[in-house]
């Protein structure tokens, strides 16, 4: 070995053995790396035009399936508490498909339409074990020269058999929180299918077998010292429970609170136990003139919403990053206005998403909150977003 060589073994190839490990290493550090990103991405279901479920796959930034539906157009979207199934309604006959999470496929689906008689479908929940569809329902019947239009009606309908089997009028003094259309209050059911929860300006509790109000949660005056007036999860797909989040027996909503001597405005995350009644509020901080969505990482150390203030010409809109171990907003980017856009947050909780009302998914950085690309759908999508690790 000359002088030079010393220390530099060779391998078969020329290049000094030293060198060739460190490659590997290198190598396998990369591969590892890679491996390692991809199996923390996980996969968006997205109600698309013009009937189908669209399968968005993060790691590989494409549509990897695509789940037809049998009844037309996706209205809304549910993913059952345990994660295995997703509901669809769908805006065509009035239909509810179900989704096998793990075939990606449709098992079930039906029509409530009949005849000369169209059934709307707003807010609904189904049952722990999905067998039971609880909905807020309105009944318009065709006749000869007119519609005839019911007032909305708290429905069941058995996922089984496939159709309506209990139809109550609504209080009168529930009528408020099922206005119809977007009006009608967000509901969830106890893990034990015996109590409905509907939010609006109060939480009401129904019996699921009668629908009777048994209790209502009065958010005008909570049992929260120096907070009145809480707006609790009112309205969204199917309730915006935070999918990421969300957990058996838990609703998981934003809420937004004033206190009762200058009525400042505060919004935070609040959890209610859907078995014991009891609310846990977690306030993050002031609450602007306008919110648009709040996703939280998986881990739920970090929450992230669009705000906005003003209005037309003079109207600003930021992210807005919070830590939730603190309870304080941490960062502040602006990030062009919309008129219509939802916000969503990938399965690893590293990536912002805004989409809606068009062809294209923004990607936000979540630690910098700057914008990185857009995926391209080529499919408009129709409603919100489920995401799953």
């Amino acid at each position: 070995m000359r002088n030079g060589d010393q220390g530099l073994a060779k391998s078969r190839s020329g290049i000094p053995i030293e060198k060739t490990i460190m490659q590997r290493l290198l190598l396998f550090t990369a591969l590892c790396a890679a491996s390692s990103s991809i199996s923390s991405a996980g996969t968006l279901y997205l109600p698309a035009y013009p009937n189908a479920v669209i399968v968005f796959d993060e790691a590989k930034a494409q549509i990897v399936d695509r789940i037809p539906l049998v009844t037309g157009t996706p209205m809304s979207i549910r993913l059952a508490a345990d994660h295995k199934k997703i509901y669809v309604t769908t805006m065509d006959h009035n239909g509810i498909e179900v989704i096998d999470v793990a075939t990606r496929k449709v098992v079930n689906h039906f029509v409530l339409n009949s005849g000369n008689v169209t059934y709307r479908i707003y807010n609904g929940a189904p049952d722990p074990q999905g067998k039971l569809f609880y909905a807020v329902t309105e009944e318009i019947t065709k006749l000869a020269e007119r519609y005839e239009v019911a007032k909305p009606k708290y429905t069941l309908v058995d996922l089984d058999q496939q159709k309506i089997v209990k139809m109550v009028d609504i209080p009168k003094e529930e009528e408020a929180t099922n206005e119809g259309d977007w009006g009608v209050g967000a509901m969830d059911v106890s893990p034990d299918g015996k109590l409905l929860y509907q939010f609006g300006e109060k939480i009401t509790v129904l019996q699921t077998a009668d629908f009777k109000v048994v209790d209502h949660i009065d958010l005008e005056k909570p049992e929260v010292p120096g907070m009145e007036r809480v707006h609790f999860g009112q309205y969204g797909d199917f309730g915006g429970d935070l999918d990421l989040i969300n957990e058996p027996g838990l609703h998981t909503a934003m809420f937004i609170s004033a206190d009762p001597v200058v009525h400042k405005r505060m919004f935070g995350l609040a959890k209610l136990d859907l078995s014991s009644r009891k609310i846990d509020y977690s306030p993050i901080g002031p609450a602007p003139s306008g919110m648009s969505g709040l996703e939280v990482t998986p881990d739920k150390k970090m929450a992230y919403t669009v705000i906005a203030n003003g209005d037309l010409g003079n109207k600003h809109c930021e992210f807005w990053s919070m830590d939730l171990t603190s309870n304080r907003i941490t960062q502040r980017e602006p990030v062009p206005c919309r008129n219509r856009f939802t916000l969503g947050i990938s399965s690893d909780g590293k990536k912002l998403y805004i989409y809606g009302a068009g062809f294209e998914i923004e990607v936000y950085d979540a630690a910098t909150l700057k914008y990185e690309k857009t995926w391209d759908l080529n499919n408009d999508v129709a409603g919100g977003i489920v995401v799953l690790p």
